[in-house]
């Protein structure tokens, strides 16, 4: 079952909706509003004669809708239409309904207005029903109904036109969307108006671009990683072949295969600790401690020294800084920096903790700036073409942390400098 419920439909209901209140406001609203000023001109409509009545009512200033009552202390006499206007037949009893200056009151159905002036002579009093009133909300409503009937055309035709607009925007957003991947799409989409839907088109395009980049990305990554796999397996599989074939020595072949086996282990864990790394970015639980860098630093130089015997290995370290996360994360983080620098070492690694930063240094060449921008994106073509995910994790695990991490060329050598994010 379809309930798609369109913008157009929307629209036509809201239209319809809104002709309804506006009737139903014309109808019932307007002639409220119109009565205490229809009431305010009959009231001075009915004291206007009555300054020109004395005692008798002088018949030729009747007017055929007001009926005129004089009271004196000898005699009360009335106009010959009083009884058109009202069919009261009791004279006395009529004039108790009107005991104020000026109101109203209501005789079988209907209602009547009357205004009184009152001196020492006399007491004279004007009486009319409610035609008056009748008429004027009757005329002030057909008046403003065209009025308003055509103003509220303009205002839907209007409305439909606009939501028209909006609405051929929103189906060429969602052809788009549709057809996000689709690379013989004509993506460039551009509307007159600079709104929200201009710059939604815009956020579509940044997204659009994104993805394309993360596919190229992904793309170039796996095939780093099958290159980076593929070299262990093949030296596994040669010696494999020649141990069978009876021309290589079987301890050396063993091994040699240990050697590349143990690189694979290395390289798979090093994958799914940077996958881990990716969920654990968005954990808001961890909980971030001050540690015992210069600890932690120490052990890693202890590590490392052996490795390789022609590098000196400094530190320096000001024990007034204060470095918060994880052992096992500086662990790892230190790890990596130094596997990285005692690759491209000539003589000296140094270590230097200052101003709540870490700086990792070694004496090798400068990297080219354009290895610099991605050089911390897993297997990302870096250094003599060596393919990698350890700067790709010191990046992420200094993320979780906090903290960030940037490369300068220094006149003799690289720096690696960590610092905590503000």
């Amino acid at each position: 079952m379809n309930n798609s419920f369109k913008l157009s439909k929307q629209l036509m209901w809201l239209i319809t909706l809104s002709f309804v209140i506006v009737i139903i406001s014309l109808g019932v609203a307007l002639p409220r509003v119109i009565t205490p000023v229809a009431e305010a001109n009959l009231y001075n409509y009915l004291s206007e004669p009555l300054k020109f009545i004395n005692n008798n009512v002088d018949q030729t200033l009747i007017n055929t809708e007001i009926a005129y009552i004089s009271i004196s202390q000898k005699e009360i006499s009335s106009s010959d239409n009083l009884n058109d206007i009202i069919n009261y037949k009791n004279l006395d009893k009529l004039i108790k309904n009107m005991p104020e200056e000026k109101g109203n009151f209501t005789y079988n159905n209907q209602k009547y207005y009357y205004y009184k002036i009152i001196n020492r002579e006399n007491t004279r009093i004007a009486i009319t029903n409610d035609s008056y009133i009748k008429n004027m909300k009757a005329k002030t409503l057909t008046a403003i109904f065209p009025i308003a009937l055509i103003t509220y055309a303009l205002v839907a035709m209007l409305l439909s036109i606009w939501s028209s607009i909006v609405v051929n925007k929103i189906e060429k957003l969602k052809k788009k969307i549709d057809n996000i991947d689709n690379p013989e799409f004509n993506h460039n989409i551009h509307f007159e108006v600079d709104d929200e839907i201009e710059s939604l088109a815009l956020a579509l395009e940044d997204m659009r671009l994104y993805l394309k980049n993360q596919e190229e990305y992904r793309n170039q990554m796996y095939q780093n990683i099958s290159h980076d796999f593929k070299t262990p397996l093949t030296v596994i599989k040669s010696y494999t072949e020649a141990v069978e074939d009876g021309v290589e020595d079987e301890k050396e072949a063993i091994k040699v295969i240990k050697e590349q086996t143990n690189k694979l282990d290395n390289k798979v864990k090093s994958l799914l600790y940077l996958n881990k790394l990716d969920y654990l970015k968005d954990n808001k639980d961890i909980k971030l401690e001050k540690i015992n860098i210069n600890e932690i630093i120490n052990e890693e130089v202890n590590k490392f020294k052996f490795t390789n015997k022609d590098i000196n290995f400094k530190t320096e370290i000001d024990k007034k800084s204060k470095i918060y996360g994880t052992t096992d994360n500086w662990e790892t983080i230190l790890d990596n920096l130094l596997s990285n620098s005692i690759r491209y070492a000539k003589k000296e690694i140094k270590i230097t903790l200052k101003n709540n930063r870490i700086t990792v240094y070694n004496d090798g060449e400068n990297i080219d700036n354009d290895l610099l921008e991605g050089i911390f994106i897993p297997f990302r073509k870096g250094v003599k073409g060596q393919f990698g995910l350890g700067l790709s994790i010191v990046k992420k695990t200094l993320n979780i942390m906090n903290y960030d991490i940037y490369i300068k060329n220094e006149k003799k050598g690289v720096s690696f400098i960590i610092f905590h994010k503000k």
